[in-house]
């Protein structure tokens, strides 16, 4: 395991402090072997037809790995199952950790994160926002490492009818609830997570399209015509997400029982 950030006393003094200093969860070894090239390597789904995974209709597509498209996006794909894990966890959790502590990025991943910033925290704490609606607007500002070391990201949280989505979806079996946004940083990207509910807990879906940005409301690729995502990154990028989402799987429903009436 590698070294974990650093924390201030006041940090310390926390009660979720505890999760910080855990052992981070293990990634399951079939992760791994994808990781390493090992596994069926189809192309992620279309950004364009992003409704087909919103869905659960794109079979078709990778479920988990990552690679490069012909056009020269990348793409990564992952899916995690969350033992004891519910939907209403998942909404609290993408909002809470942006306000307060930056001790509340750091449990999510102690060697890689070191804070996610909500630019509008009156609204994120608003009690009257909805909980599955406090992301949608709203900018991170986040510091954390995703393979190449550590780097300023700014996550530009949408609701899902301004990615794109049809909004229809959302609330259906395949897809409970989700969260998406448009990433700006050495490589502009699009992601979205969706979950839903299965035999005790949740599965956990992540899509990531590297190379795309968002002018004037509308999405289009930012790459020139002839460059492609070097592969090291969209793999770096897998790497990173199976090991937070391993991660949180593991500490989530303890830190939501105990920190749910605390926003």
């Amino acid at each position: 395991m590698g070294k974990k950030v650093g924390v201030s006393q006041e940090e310390k003094n926390l009660s979720y402090y505890k999760f910080f200093e855990r052992p981070m969860a293990e990634i399951p070894e079939e992760k791994l072997a994808l990781l390493e090239g090992q596994g069926d390597r189809k192309p992620g789904v279309p950004f364009e037809k992003r409704n087909l995974y919103l869905a659960g209709d794109d079979e078709a597509y990778c479920q988990s790995g990552y690679g490069v498209h012909e056009d020269g996006t990348g793409y990564v794909c992952n899916t995690t199952y969350m033992p004891g894990v519910t939907g209403e966890m998942l909404d609290w959790w993408f909002p809470w950790h942006s306000v307060g502590s930056d001790l509340r990025y750091k449990i999510w991943d102690p060697e890689d994160h070191c804070f996610a910033r909500a630019d509008r925290p009156d609204y994120v704490c608003d009690p009257l926002v909805p909980m599955r609606e406090k992301t949608w607007g709203v900018n991170h500002y986040i510091m954390e490492d995703i393979g190449p070391g550590f780097e300023f990201l700014k996550l530009c949280f949408k609701s899902p009818a301004d990615f794109g989505y049809d909004s229809a979806i959302v609330g259906s079996k395949a897809c409970e609830s989700l969260v998406c946004a448009i990433g700006e940083g050495s490589c502009a990207a699009a992601m979205t997570h969706k979950w839903y509910p299965c035999e005790g807990g949740v599965m956990f879906c992540s899509r990531f399209w590297i190379g795309f940005k968002m002018e004037q409301g509308v999405m289009k690729k930012a790459l020139p015509e002839g460059v492609k995502v070097p592969e090291i990154v969209t793999k770096s990028l897998f790497a990173h997400n199976i090991k937070e989402f391993s991660n949180l799987a593991a500490i989530l429903p303890e830190v939501y029982a105990q920190n749910k009436d605390s926003f």
